[in-house]
């Protein structure tokens, strides 16, 4: 075997834009060229070979506007869509039965008015599913093979090329006696006698089906993803409004508790995936208790869109119901653990859940697989130790340990969902304390979120993050 066509020469590549662009030149200039060889083949069409001639040119044409077209198509490739709806693979049209050429579906037909006789090429009886030995139909018979729905356009174009002396260029559709429907593009003329009567009618059939099925394929898949990326849109913009609608209303500096000494200066950020197509179940919350402490919490479900985003309001509602109740940390997480095990749409969740207690300056808090708080203090940051949890609906029963931490007058506490560093919990953890002595310089909470928003709001993150800072008051 040659070596070219061995079977280890790599498969083609697709052609490119600029290859199909100048395939589309190279048709559109044999389309000028066809058609200018056509004009000047134009004869009265008393010979027959002349007619068959012509017939051919005008088919020649069809078929380059048809080229035309698909090369159109594979150039500018399918609609856009969002990433929130993946597209549909454009069907492939199936191939034409192997062996058969463009003739064996091109057949001719002509129909004498003043002895009523018809005459047939072969390949028109194949076309339509005739017995060759039969005979073949005159005009009044021919609508009998088309279907109900088309047949006033088909005696419509006979008759304007019969009276009229118009050519016929159209379509419809035949059922063959098998039951199989084809649809088959009919040009014709009029020929007319020595005193410029019709004499009779010259046509050329062909079967078209494979490519209108093929267009119709495309069709309706440009349609469909037209139709997807519609319900991406409206479920994306459903997705902004709900996270909008539940998370905290207050925008930049927020004091709690609102009464009294040692409070907490709070600010915080959400920030969107940098393309802003997904949104996730990220949440953050800050909430003055009945008590006078203050609970602070961020946290997140896993995936993306409407559903997700209204069971993350649904878990950041729990947070504060339990927590006004006067559930502590580890319990409420627990319950949360437990409301996740028991809904219909398994989901998996994490978590940080603080009680900040005014009167000594104690921080409470427990985790659920989620990345710990981060505590500034005299221009340093450290990682606080977590205890134990697991992500919420991991396992059931599961049960969630608590950390105390004494704070001080100008400590800073930031808290934030795993999406706001690239990285693991380590290297995200270890990038935000170099902010360190920005952030110990920084006079208000909400001052330092501005640091954290300019240091990572721009990375290649590909999910939603937020990010709560505390800072400690006289």
């Amino acid at each position: 075997m040659p070596s070219h066509l061995s079977a280890d020469r790599p498969a083609a590549q697709p052609p490119g834009r600029g290859s199909v662009d100048a395939l589309i030149s190279q048709t559109r200039r044999l389309k000028g060229d066809v058609d200018a060889v056509r004009r000047d083949a134009q004869s009265d069409g008393s010979d027959p070979q002349d007619r068959w001639q012509r017939a051919l040119y005008d088919l020649a044409l069809h078929q380059l506007n048809d080229l035309d077209e698909h090369l159109a198509q594979l150039r500018d490739g399918p609609p856009p869509v969002t990433s929130a709806a993946e597209p549909e693979p454009v069907p492939t049209p199936p191939p034409a039965p192997r062996g058969e050429s463009l003739l064996s579906r091109v057949g001719s037909a002509e129909w004498n008015l003043l002895t009523d006789q018809a005459s047939w090429s072969g390949e028109l009886y194949e076309i339509l599913g005739r017995d060759p030995a039969a005979p073949p139909l005159t005009l009044d018979e021919l609508p009998s093979l088309v279907l109900d729905a088309d047949r006033p356009m088909l005696t419509a174009m006979v008759t304007d090329c019969l009276v009229d002396a118009k050519r016929i260029d159209g379509e419809f559709r035949i059922v063959r006696p098998d039951g199989e429907v084809r649809t088959v593009h009919m040009m014709g003329e009029p020929v007319l006698d020595t005193d410029g009567g019709t004499a009779s009618m010259w046509a050329v059939l062909r079967d078209v089906s494979e490519l209108r099925r093929s267009q119709q394929a495309v069709s309706e898949t440009r349609d469909s993803l037209e139709r997807r990326r519609h319900v991406a849109q409206t479920e994306h913009r459903l997705a902004v409004e709900l996270q909008e609608a539940v998370l905290p209303p207050w925008h930049g500096a927020l004091r709690l508790p609102r009464q009294g000494p040692r409070s907490l200066d709070l600010a915080a950020r959400c920030l969107p995936s940098p393309t802003g197509a997904l949104i996730g179940g990220d949440w953050y919350d800050a909430l003055e208790l009945p008590d006078g402490e203050t609970l602070l919490s961020v946290g997140e479900l896993t995936g993306h869109g409407v559903t997700v985003t209204s069971g993350m309001a649904m878990l950041l509602g729990a947070v504060r119901g339990m927590a006004m109740a006067g559930t502590r940390p580890g319990r409420l997480l627990a319950l949360l653990n437990q409301l996740l095990d028991t809904t219909v749409q398994p989901a998996l969740g994490s978590a940080v859940c603080c009680r900040y207690d005014p009167q000594t300056r104690t921080l409470v808090w427990a985790q659920a697989g989620h990345p710990a708080p981060l505590l500034f203090r005299n221009g340093t940051g450290r990682r606080l130790n977590a205890p134990d949890g697991v992500l919420l609906g991991a396992t059931s029963g599961a049960a969630y340990g608590e950390a105390e931490e004494p704070l001080e007058e100008g400590d800073l506490i930031l808290l934030h969902t795993d999406g706001l560093v690239p990285g693991d919990n380590g290297t995200a953890a270890h990038r935000l304390t170099d902010l360190a002595p920005r952030l110990t310089e920084a006079r208000t909470a909400q001052d330092c979120v501005r640091t954290v928003v300019e240091e990572f709001g721009g990375a290649e993150r590909e999910d939603d993050a937020c990010v709560l800072i505390a800072r400690v008051t006289s």
